[in-house]
């Protein structure tokens, strides 16, 4: 049964999107296309909430109704209703979690491509080979999920593994599904350059890292300095009369640009704004590094073995995802990237964990 808290919400929603749907039929939207389209994208998303909370009320109602049969004398009528208010609990005990899940927030990265950054550990060469292939493993998931590989970097060593390995995989949720990959991933196993047969215990780091969209620069004209000046040419002799040439000063960062080029004040201008929307952009980008620079390091940790995440055990044909407990005895086909049983059983975790403190809450 869903908590009173949570219903209200689910009503509340169920309003808005009613009024969501009303604006929609307003002339002033339709002749607005800017507006409109922002009436219905609330709309699409309001709606994957409200008709199945709409199909909940209506089972729970007509559970109420089975339940009422129940008293009834005729016994196979009561027989009936007890198969049917089975089925219904069943159905709602779904319909519950759905809407539960549905009111979590989303994680507005979700559905970006994907920056993966592979380094070997602790373990010399052979924590380099298993740097490799847990780059083939993403690489063969990748290929399954219909996803397209970009190699952007790579640090190769003489016996084919990668000291670092940085990739770019683009495709739809490739965010969503990978974010639970970050973090220390062990291998037990003996090694090629093992000559006693010994079993040897090595490391690589994983980040997944969301592809950074490309910012958007504010500037606010209170923020900005124009002074306007004759254009000059070479030893300070005046080429033009009228004060053509532009300088502009972004007073928070102190960049100054200037552009004397054209003939018009006006042109000057709009070119010195490209120029200084393209610096504050570049200066946006490197806060982005310093932050993504951050984000790595809280992931991977320092490449301990210690801080593992999952152990890929030859000898037992096992992998082990510690975070959750979760073994399963078919190791070549995880390496080949059959990740989908990992990955699902991951998220599922983490959405009970989510629902847990909602409800908490």
């Amino acid at each position: 049964m869903l908590l009173e808290k949570v219903l209200k919400k689910l009503e509340e929603i169920e309003k808005r999107f009613e009024e969501v749907e009303a604006s929609l039929l307003r002339e002033e939207v339709i002749s607005d296309p800017e507006l409109y389209q922002k009436y219905a994208k609330e709309h699409a998303e309001l709606k994957r909430i409200v008709e199945p909370f709409r199909q909940y009320k209506a089972l729970r109602e007509k559970l109420r109704e089975v339940k009422e049969l129940l008293e009834d004398q005729d016994e196979e009528l009561r027989h009936i209703a007890q198969e049917e208010k089975q089925q219904l609990e069943e159905k709602l005990e779904k319909l519950e979690r759905e809407l539960k899940l549905a009111l979590l927030p989303k994680d507005p990265r979700d559905e970006r491509n994907v920056i993966l950054e592979i380094r070997a550990g602790t373990g010399g060469e052979e924590a380099a080979l298993f740097a490799r292939d847990l780059f083939r493993m993403y690489t063969r998931y990748a290929e399954r999920s219909g996803w397209k590989v970009e190699l952007l970097d790579a640090h190769p060593t003489g016996l084919g593994g990668f000291k670092e390995v940085i990739a770019l995989i683009q495709g739809k949720g490739a965010y969503s599904r990978l974010k639970h990959e970050s973090g220390v991933h062990r291998v037990q196993r003996i090694p090629i350059t093992e000559a006693q047969g010994r079993i040897h215990t090595s490391t690589a780091t994983v980040a997944v890292l969301p592809e950074a969209e490309e910012v958007e620069v504010q500037i606010d004209p209170k923020d900005l300095k124009i002074e306007v000046f004759r254009a000059s040419g070479p030893g300070g002799q005046h080429v033009n009369k009228t004060e053509t040439a532009v300088r502009i000063t972004h007073i928070p960062t102190g960049i100054v640009v200037q552009c004397q080029d054209e003939r018009s004040q006006h042109q000057n201008r709009a070119k010195a704004m490209k120029i200084l929307m393209a610096r504050l952009l570049e200066l946006k980008r490197k806060e982005q590094e310093i932050q993504i620079a951050k984000e790595r390091k809280s992931q991977i940790g320092t490449g301990e073995r210690s801080e593992k995440i999952r152990t890929y055990n030859f000898p037992q044909n096992r992998v082990t995802d510690h975070r959750i407990g979760l073994t399963i005895y078919r190791l070549e086909e995880v390496l080949d990237g059959d990740l989908d049983e990992l990955i699902d059983a991951l998220i599922a975790y983490t959405e009970a964990e989510a629902l847990k403190k909602m409800e908490e809450a």
